[in-house]
């Protein structure tokens, strides 16, 4: 299989996308606090079929690492899905990362390889999407949803055309 014969990638963040937070709340409870961490009832379970339903390969990009397949992936009914590993620092990214440069942002360019991807957090800023354009051959988008709220109705939709039709 050729590179432009595979999907888009999905880099998906856990704390704001599928774990809201921030504002005052209250936050919806979609079940127990599963293994004693009470942000894990914040996860609704509606966005694993609606993630499984979108045209792409899906990675996890968050601080959870591999806990996002033994923690959230069961809660959304997903497979383990790849996980973007965090980088050992070297000077350029200390000084861009200083620069307002996400620490993902690097990696995952380079996981992707020139193949066309979507990036979901909440911490996506200018920074990253200049670096992004400068970097990145392919179509990107990085696309920023709001924490308080998570992932919404509208986000699956701009996501699901940009990831049918990459540009």
């Amino acid at each position: 299989m050729t590179g432009s014969a595979l999907p888009p990638l999905l880099f998906l963040d856990v704390d704001g996308p599928l774990v809201p937070f921030g504002g005052k709340g209250p936050y919806p409870v979609y079940g127990a606090a599963a293994g004693g961490n009470p942000l894990l009832a914040r996860v609704d379970p509606g966005h694993g079929p609606r993630l499984a339903a979108l045209p792409c390969e899906a990675v996890w990009a968050t601080t959870w690492m591999d806990d996002a397949n033994t923690c959230i992936a069961p809660l959304l009914g997903l497979p383990p899905l790849a996980v973007l590993g965090r980088p050992e620092p070297d000077d350029a990214d200390e000084a861009e990362e200083g620069d307002g440069l996400h620490w993902k942002t690097r990696a995952l360019v380079a996981w992707a390889g020139g193949r066309p991807f979507a990036w979901v957090d909440d911490e996506i800023t200018g920074a990253d999407r200049a670096w992004v354009a400068a970097h990145h051959p392919g179509p990107a988008l990085l696309h920023r949803v709001d924490p308080r709220v998570g992932l919404t109705d509208g986000d699956y939709a701009v996501l699901d055309s940009w990831l049918r039709h990459p540009r």
